[in-house]
């Protein structure tokens, strides 16, 4: 079997064809096909139903089908393509909603009218030619444009493995998906390619991680905070608020693009997200959100296998942007959905089972998706990122479980979502005794350098206070407030300060659904400086309930009253603060 440069299989190899002898749910059996090799794509009866091919022996393949296979016999047959699973690449894709092998949603429902992968559209799109005959082409040089209305200018690039001599591009008009518009080193070239989803696209060599990805959520962007180019995971139980945190990510994240795949989640939920979106106006471009958004939506409805290949079709269209030099965030919702499809195929073909059914090959394929992510120098010369964000939905909220567990192994954040801060009405629920960052440290110094360097101890604080105030708060319910010296008094106060004028964020507030980072540390700042001028206080012989007692509610309201960029307002009731407290002091 021959593979193409860039780790592309060949194509030149012929369509072949067989017969289904057994069919066990989205596993078909069928023989006959001689000439096909594992992940080659298959199509299966009369409705020419996608499979993948997933094991081949002493002449029987396996393969997963992608469609509901209800009414598929026994006898019917089957013809292979050739190919990998692959998806078509090209204009279009933003602002477009697909299933989880990228077709197009739009007009049909494509989950009960399966049929062939082949689906050339017919748009027309204006090609303006970037580059002139004769010159020598490298992989990822860009050809020319495609204008769009999202405001991320749709580059058309040498694909990987071709090189050579420009002999021809088209003039400046209007082409489709499938007329050639150039020609290099004998190969034509369109403004679409064909990618397999399970390869990764190639780059010229990876970047260390340094500049962070600003989500505007505070308990992410000071506590926990990702770069660029990083992955992260978000572990909770029902109830907890992980689609609502992942929609503020894709709301608000310094973004170029997003790639948001619901992978076996309920329709309702994502049909609401969607209408959230294209009713947000985009701040670069006064725009629709939805407009640089790709959706690709596998809900709980739609066939379990197409389930699996969905998080393998958002990486590769995220790396598609990546490579045009732009910044893109993939947020897949949830991860453990894709696994049970894993689950069940495995069931289904007899493969020994692991820990609590999952696969074996679990941890494998969980660190080769995230892998893919990272700050990458492109083949054409730029610098583009691919920053994953998966969620996980341990069943009964048991973080031990095969999925939670190993993705902690694989990811740089982890933001864990607590059941208990969810019921108490604080959202986003990240709690600050399981989440981590192992960006931290170089977020601190890309802070530092922007003039802010006070970020990095202002932040360990912040999380030994909260860490002390939790091992207070156990020993109050045993011994009482008024038991606690004066100085752990205040730190209890602190720890209160912090959750309610810091990390808790409202979602539904439009001065606090997002918060820019010179309002975030403005926000920090207050607290921790109110804090220490109460501990002095207490020093100094001032009665810690007089402090406790005092109208602090102007710290915990100021986050939702000054606006998300007003980080003066919040520098100014901090000031009024701190008088307020001299004048208890005199007072007294």
């Amino acid at each position: 079997m021959s593979r193409a440069p860039g780790g592309m299989r060949s194509t030149t190899r012929q369509s072949c064809s067989g017969r289904v002898v057994r069919v066990n749910g989205p596993l078909v059996q069928v023989e006959g096909l001689d000439d096909v090799a594992v992940e080659d794509v298959v199509e299966i009866g009369h409705a020419a139903l996608a499979a993948e091919v997933v094991s081949v022996r002493r002449g029987l393949v396996t393969a997963q089908v992608y469609e509901y296979t209800g009414g598929l016999k026994v006898g019917e047959p089957a013809a292979g393509k050739g190919r990998p699973l692959s998806a078509r690449l090209g204009p279009g894709l933003l602002g477009g909603v697909f299933d989880g092998l990228l077709r197009p949603l739009s007009g049909r429902p494509a989950w009960l009218t399966p049929g062939s992968l082949e689906q050339d559209s017919t748009t027309r799109w204006r090609f303006a030619a970037g580059v002139s005959p004769e010159t020598e082409m490298t992989p990822g040089t860009v050809l020319g444009t495609v204008p769009t209305s999202s405001g991320v200018e749709h580059r058309v690039l040498v694909p990987p493995g071709v090189s050579g001599n420009l002999e021809w591009v088209a003039a400046d008009g209007e082409v489709t998906e499938a007329e050639t518009i150039a020609i290099v080193g004998g190969r034509k070239l369109s403004v679409s390619e064909m990618w397999p989803v399970r390869t990764p696209r190639p780059m010229s060599a990876r970047r260390e991680l340094s500049a962070p990805l600003m989500t505007g959520q505070r308990v992410v962007d000071l506590l926990f905070p990702i770069t660029k180019g990083a992955t992260a995971a978000v572990p909770g139980g029902f109830g907890t608020g992980k689609t609502v945190l992942l929609q503020q990510i894709v709301k608000w994240c310094e973004a170029d693009v997003i790639v948001f795949v619901g992978c076996g989640e309920r329709g309702n939920e994502l049909a609401d997200a969607l209408g959230e979106l294209a009713q947000l106006e985009d701040p670069k471009t006064g725009r629709g959100l939805l407009e640089r958004t790709v959706v690709i939506a596998n809900t709980s409805n739609m066939p379990v296998m197409a389930r699996e290949a969905s998080i393998y079709t958002g990486m590769t269209v995220a790396e598609f942007y990546r490579d045009m030099g732009y910044d893109a965030v993939l947020l897949a919702d949830s991860t453990s959905r894709w696994a049970e499809a894993l689950r069940e195929f495995s069931s289904r073909s007899g493969e020994l089972p692991a820990e609590e059914g999952y696969p074996a090959g679990l941890a494998s394929a969980l660190a080769a998706f995230y892998e893919r992510s990272g700050l990458v120098d492109t083949l054409g010369g730029k610098q583009g990122s691919v920053t994953t964000i998966g969620a996980v939905s341990p069943p009964g909220g048991d973080m031990t479980e095969p999925v939670t567990a190993h993705t902690e192994r694989f990811v740089r954040c982890l933001w864990s979502l607590d059941r208990e801060l969810a019921y108490a009405r604080h959202y986003p629920a990240v709690t600050w005794r399981r989440s981590f960052s192992r960006d931290a440290e170089a977020v601190g110094a890309w802070h530092a350098s922007a003039g802010r360097p006070g970020w990095a101890s202002d932040r360990a604080r912040a999380i030994a206070i909260l860490a002390e105030a939790d091992r207070l708060e156990s020993v109050v319910e045993l011994v009482g407030l008024s038991a606690l010296p004066a100085r752990e008094r205040m730190v209890l106060l602190a720890g209160r300060l912090l959750r309610e004028a810091v990390l808790q964020q409202s979602a539904l507030s439009p001065n606090d659904a997002t918060c820019s980072p010179e309002k975030q540390i403005a926000l920090l700042d207050m607290v921790l400086t109110v804090y220490d001028r109460c501990l002095s206080l207490v020093e100094q012989g001032l009665a810690a309930s007089l402090i406790e007692e005092s109208d602090l509610s102007g710290v915990t309201r100021v986050r939702d009253e000054a606006g998300p960029d007003d980080a003066a307002s919040v520098r100014q009731r901090r000031d009024e603060t701190l008088a307020m407290l001299e004048r208890l002091e005199t007072a007294s």
